[in-house]
């Protein structure tokens, strides 16, 4: 080709969530040379900020738990809720391929470590396949001194929780804090954790992070090479097959060969608001995501120019959020699961469960936006007893709102239903005979109009001293409102791939040399979300596959 390489390597890896480094380890474990280039100053994506679970069926820590995981079964419940937007070849090697990877990385590597959360029910387990206790996992406590310096270049959650680490299963305990003992031992667990940080040099880190910890330490490792502020801007073609990468690095164009391919690990496009209005439905906001920053959907224009496919577009990770102005947004999980709260529209009325899966709950939001009753915004109402007994945007249990919350308009309060109505500007009398209508269902323990506590996914973040875990009447006032949103954790969208991560054309014949994995390519969970770490999974698992796929390859 006659091109001048600035670097050579048999694998370019672009983005450093937790596909990007997955794929990049299993390269250099491998035999190859692999390279992960980062666009922003810090690693770790979306996925440093994430709850670091990952979904993945039949993996050997559900062995280990006995929870009687099979193919057949995992399969059974993706064609239940996955269906066939999704090819089957590819369901069938998230399958087999996913529980591969898992194992991988537990053998061959000293850190990579993941443990079973017990009883954090899949999406939908009601369904055929589905797990009332749940398929995921996520990764243990871990001690970013092991990182070295490089723990200062990875991306931090910044979570509200006052410098307390803590994983998953023990956020939802802790949650009950005032309700069971189990959540008052939890917290003098997380609580003699943060005494350990304070007083010695451990440096404890949980969810997202201790992930992308887990992952980056293991590369280092292995001496993957990872190049951050070093942004993607095309591919370099020879005869139709793609050999790298122009990329701009200090200022500069680089050309980085990648002699066995690229494999795009770079997000969704959350936060361009041009390819939002061009793809989503409306309204829409880069102010309403929880993707990092990076997430600009750079590879779409690029690629498609290659002839790539591209699917599910108007599809996000839906992450119903509360976003104070000139803050971040709050992403509300365990939020919607307290009992004594409800969520109206602008027409004062509910119209879904308000503790269905999280994605799902966007999905309604939408399909219920109408002129006459908008659902964009919502307004999320609770009385003093919700916000005395649980954890709310982050603060714990009696803890007062911030006042700038009040000031600029945020948080909503009242003494009396109908005069919460006029302060959120929807309908008196429809609002009080809503909340009348809820507190009565409230009492019997059953929501007669949404099901809400039907599922056992809805009671996970409910209180389990109640009849009814997710439900109780709004009696003890003052009564609050907040707005929600549709917000998301990233968009599903993306360029169409094959069972081994390769990148097609509309046709469905491949481009050579080019793979993509997580949310810039289309998502294997099509338009629905299985279970806790089903974006993270997949990303990951077909990181896995794309290495093993070139290192395998002649």
């Amino acid at each position: 080709m006659g091109i001048k390489w600035d670097a050579s390597y048999d694998v370019v890896v672009v983005g450093s969530g937790a596909g990007g480094l997955t794929a990049a380890l299993t390269a250099q474990m491998k035999g190859l040379k692999a390279l992960v280039i980062e666009k922003t100053e810090y690693y770790g994506g979306s996925s440093s900020l994430s709850g670091g679970a990952i979904w993945v069926p039949t993996n050997f820590h559900l062995d280990k738990a006995r929870l009687g995981d099979t193919p057949e079964k995992a399969q059974a419940y993706l064609d239940a809720t996955v269906g066939d937007r999704v090819s089957r070849k590819r369901k069938e090697a998230y399958v087999m391929r996913g529980a591969e990877m898992v194992k991988y990385l537990h053998e061959e590597t000293k850190h990579v470590r993941f443990k079973y959360i017990p009883g954090y029910s899949d999406y939908y387990p009601e369904r055929l396949g589905g797990y009332p206790q749940g398929r995921s996992i996520e990764p243990e406590i871990f001690n970013l001194k092991e990182l070295g310096e490089e723990r200062k270049l990875m991306r931090r959650a910044n979570l509200p929780t006052y410098g307390m680490v803590m994983n998953a299963f023990e956020f939802h305990k802790l949650n009950m804090i005032t309700r069971i003992w189990e959540g008052k031992k939890t917290s003098l667990k997380v609580g003699m954790r943060l005494m350990r940080t304070i007083f010695t040099g451990y440096r404890p880190s949980a969810l997202g992070e201790a992930l992308i910890g887990r992952l980056r330490k293991s590369l280092m490792d292995v001496n993957g090479d990872l190049w951050l502020s070093t942004a993607f801007q095309d591919y370099v073609v020879d005869n139709g097959r793609i050999v790298g990468i122009i990329a701009e690095r200090g200022g500069k164009k680089v050309y980085i060969e990648a002699k066995k391919g690229v494999i795009l690990a770079s997000g969704g496009f959350s936060h361009n608001q041009k390819l939002r209005e061009k793809y989503l439905p409306l309204p829409t906001k880069t102010e309403w995501t929880s993707a990092s920053e990076g997430q600009t959907g750079d590879i779409i224009d690029a690629s498609i120019r290659q002839g790539a496919a591209i699917d599910l577009m108007d599809r996000v990770w839906g992450a119903p959020s509360a976003v104070p102005p000139g803050e971040k947004p709050f992403f509300l999980v365990a939020d919607r699961g307290i009992p004594n709260m409800m969520i109206v529209n602008s027409g004062g009325e509910r119209y879904l469960n308000e503790a269905v899966p999280y994605h799902e709950f966007v999905d309604l939001m939408y399909e219920n936006d109408k002129p006459e009753a908008r659902t964009t915004p919502s307004y999320m109402i609770m009385d003093l007893t919700a916000k005395s007994r649980y954890i709310f945007l982050g603060l714990f249990p009696g803890q007062s709102f911030p006042k700038r919350w009040y000031e600029n308009g945020f948080v909503k309060k009242a003494e009396t239903a109908e005069e919460l109505a006029k302060q959120i500007g929807v309908p008196v009398e429809k609002f009080v005979a809503q909340f009348e209508k809820f507190n009565q269902d409230a009492r019997m323990g059953k929501d007669t109009q949404f099901g809400r506590g039907d599922s056992v996914y809805d009671r996970y973040y409910g209180d389990p001293t109640l009849p009814n875990p997710s439900i109780s009447p709004m009696e003890n006032v003052p009564f609050y409102a907040v707005p929600v949103v549709p917000g998301d954790i990233g968009t599903k969208g993306g360029l169409i791939t094959d069972e081994y991560a390769r990148v097609l054309r509309e046709d469905g014949q491949i481009i050579d040399g080019l793979f993509a994995i997580g949310n810039c390519a289309a998502a294997v969970m099509g338009e629905t979300y299985p279970g806790p770490g089903a974006t993270l999974g997949p990303s990951m698992a077909f990181g896995y596959v794309a290495a093993d796929y070139m290192a395998n390859k002649k």
